[in-house]
């Protein structure tokens, strides 16, 4: 692994200042931040002190005397949580997607903390505020599999059953994090890249270290709250342009449009259905619609460069022409799933109020099997099959002594907190007083699986509660390990075909079960990591850990509220909503994929599914328990080689994890720029980079957020919009890319298969 990891480390072993010094990590000699981790190099630990050092970690002071749960931080932290919840469940309707980023609060809540008094609020307070408005990214997890039961298989249970069930959810993945957190969050190696944008934004905002940049960088003089400032500013005017006035620019698939009706040339040069292989694009929140490419390190983006290379644009394309699962009949990229005739399948025909959303099996004999696109296939099962054999191999032959040493501290940890002893030292007391009893998330989890036994058996949801307890026992199993791959590489790997796979098993044919079965044992998880990212956040900023617990118990009530009000708003009252004439792109790409999926694991389920087209895909399951054996020979061999030891498998397997709804434009481009800033300008502008990369990544983060948002309301929702039309608008449109043309037409009256 290039970035080392530690585990096992109880809370109170954490490092947490104190005192007014500089943070541990900083002061601490290099020969001695690596005590219990030797066998990690001198490179391995320097590239972690570039991010941590270009971050401002080292450099934000603690006074633990200063307040911060006052009421500014809960007035201003709830108004943001409602309304950044709301806002992203809106625009998790929408494609391309916009992300009402917790930096977009840091901006904003700087000015209204200042006009709250006439002195700069207290960053303490700041990064509070953010810690809550942050729940809004979790909450369109959520809002994506109620759309997808409301508007896709009708079944609507109300009000109290949306706020019970998202309240759960939140719940579950808040237990797992703190339950976890001292093998996830705890150790210093784990450096959690998505929130260094924060803390530099933090320190920006407030002038925090910047003498010390000035000192530590010989680059431009410019400020970065000067610099932050002028790339949001022109950011936030040429968003316009992409999203609005030439939305070309956004879907920037040239070649298509000197040879709109060329299958092949669309299905290989596309952005919307092809394979991307010019990925252009003006558009910054296609860029980072997987993240922002500036927060990854080069060599997690590598790998997942490796997957796109192999596995979309050689083994897809050579299947899709060789018409591997009758592919060739149907478009090369798409989020939907087809029928035998090569249209869209029709859900309503085997499945629905009449038949208690099970399956009718004599209906779905006598209509279709479910056939997939190609990169549908591939990556949402096949590759998610190889993930999952994949993660769990890479956990034990890479940190298995680690996970062993922190099973083993899990008792004493209990024990410390059930009798709430602290250390001899003052400082170890003060830090020990400040941490979370570890009852207080046993509590939470108890608290937890009652709401979600409540939701699936009061408004019987075919789930049942044992289908609760084995979808938990699911998430606590591959919580810590995809824990232990976000925080080092910023990015996310699927289990959420394992989770529909155990489902179609155990509750056959049932559509419902199958969403929240998949909810509760895998969105739980992703939830999970967004609370263990702001519990190393507070760590990072000296904010005591009970405080973070009382502020993230607040956003989840407040964002939930918003989220379902929004949520419900959203779908009586968007036109054509999650359809293709639906105006702005409000077609729900989230949960038209989450449909496909439940339809062929709910309903189907995959006994049928197998036996009817996609045996070959039972294979990759093996092919990933494999494949990190022998890297992990020769990383055994050749202990000093570089190369072997950038080479991760879960994320060369599971890194696309996107793909389908997202497009290989949108992972070539954010490969390209990602590439170009870790790795080019990393190197030829050290300085440069270190001074102002993340800042980068936060301005145009938050300027593309508040651009949309204001367009969004300004120009969509008032219909200024449908008045306004150029070849600018257009030209894009009238392309087989844009219109998913197939490589081969379906005979007229002939069926796939047949």
């Amino acid at each position: 692994m290039p970035t080392p990891i530690a585990m096992g480390l109880s809370v109170q072993e954490q490092k947490v200042p104190t005192q007014p010094e500089t943070t541990s990590w900083e002061s601490t000699p290099r020969n001695h931040r690596n005590d219990d981790h030797s066998h990690h190099s001198i490179a391995e630990i320097d590239e972690i002190d570039s991010f941590l050092r270009a971050a401002n970690i080292g450099t934000i002071k603690d006074d633990p005397t200063e307040p911060v749960l006052t009421p500014r931080m809960f007035a201003l932290g709830i108004f943001f949580c409602i309304v950044a919840s709301g806002l992203n469940t809106l625009y998790t309707l929408r494609t391309p997607s916009i992300t009402i980023t917790a930096s977009v609060v840091l901006l904003l809540a700087f000015p209204l903390g200042k006009l709250w008094e006439k002195t700069v609020p207290s960053w303490k307070e700041h990064v509070l505020i953010y810690t809550m408005s942050n729940l809004s990214v979790n909450v369109r997890l959520g809002a994506d599999v109620l759309t997808e039961q409301q508007k896709f298989y009708g079944y609507s249970a109300g009000l109290g059953f949306q706020f019970v069930i998202t309240l759960a959810t939140f719940l579950i993945g808040f237990s797992l994090a703190g339950l976890c957190r001292a093998i996830v969050v705890v150790p210093r190696e784990l450096i959690w890249p998505g929130v260094l944008s924060v803390t530099t934004m933090v320190a920006t905002l407030h002038n925090i270290g910047e003498k010390d940049m000035q000192a530590r960088y010989d680059t431009w003089k410019i400020s970065r709250h000067a610099f932050f400032s002028l790339v949001f500013c022109v950011s936030f005017c040429w968003y316009w342009f992409p999203d609005f006035v030439f939305p070309a620019l956004s879907h920037f698939n040239f070649a298509c449009w000197i040879k709109p009706k060329s299958v092949v040339l669309n299905q290989l040069l596309g952005i919307k259905s092809g394979a991307g292989l010019i990925p252009i694009t003006f558009d910054w929140s296609q860029v980072s619609y997987v993240a922002s490419p500036l927060l990854v390190p080069s060599w997690a983006i590598l790998n997942v460069a490796a997957g796109l290379v192999f596995w979309i644009w050689i083994v897809a394309v050579a299947c899709y022409y060789s018409n591997t699962w009758n592919t060739s009949y149907l478009p090369f990229q798409s989020s939907k799933v087809y029928d035998n005739t090569g249209n869209v399948y029709n859900a309503t025909r085997i499945v629905g109020a009449a038949t208690g959303y099970k399956l009718d099996v004599q209906k779905y004999l006598n209509y279709s099997p479910v056939y997939m696109p190609v990169t549908f296939a591939l990556n949402s099962f096949g590759l998610s099959f190889a993930t999952l054999t994949a993660l769990l191999v890479w956990v034990v032959i890479e940190h298995r002594k680690a996970m062993v040493t922190a099973a083993k501290r899990i008792p004493q940890l209990i024990r410390e907190s059930l009798s709430c002893r602290g250390s001899s030292t003052d400082a170890a007391s003060k830090a020990s007083a400040d941490e979370v009893p570890m009852w207080w998330y046993l509590v939470s989890s108890v608290v937890a699986l009652a709401l979600s036994i409540l939701a699936v058996e009061y408004w019987h949801l075919e789930l049942r509660w044992y289908g609760v307890l084995l979808a938990c026992a699911v998430a606590l199993i591959f919580y810590v390990p995809l824990a232990l791959v976000y925080a080092t590489a910023n990015l996310k790997i699927k289990i959420d075909v394992l989770c529909r796979i155990i489902a179609g098993l155990v509750f056959e044919g049932k559509v419902l079960a199958n969403i929240w079965f998949f909810d509760i044992g895998y969105m739980t998880t992703i939830k999970g990591l967004y609370f263990a990212q702001d519990m190393k956040l507070a760590y990072y900023c000296n904010i005591p850990q009970k405080s973070l617990f009382i502020a993230q118990c607040t956003g989840m009530l407040f964002g939930t509220l918003a989220s379902i009000l929004t949520l419900d708003w959203s779908l009586d009252n968007i036109r054509n909503i999650c359809t293709k004439s639906a105006p702005n792109g409000f077609t729900c790409p989230y949960s038209t994929t989450h449909f496909n999926t439940t339809l062929i694991w709910g309903a189907i389920g995959p006994r049928r599914f197998f036996a009817d087209n996609y045996k070959a895909l039972l294979y990759f399951p093996i092919l990933g328990a494999l494949l990190g054996l022998p890297i992990y020979y020769l990383r055994r061999v050749n202990p000093s080689s570089q190369l072997w030891k950038k080479i991760h498998i879960p994320l060369f397997l599971g890194g696309l994890n996107y793909l389908p709804p997202a497009t290989g434009m949108n992972y070539g481009s954010w490969v390209v720029v990602g590439l170009l800033f870790g790795w080019v300008v990393k190197r030829a502008r050290t300085a440069w980079w270190g001074k102002y990369n993340f800042v980068l990544s936060a301005a145009l983060d938050t300027s593309v957020s508040v651009a949309g948002v204001v367009i969004f309301f300004a120009i969509y929702f008032s219909g200024v919009s449908s008045r306004f039309s150029w070849w600018g608008t257009e030209v894009y449109k009238d392309t087989c890319d844009w219109n998913g043309c197939p490589y081969l037409q379906v005979p007229e009256g002939g069926k796939l298969g047949v």
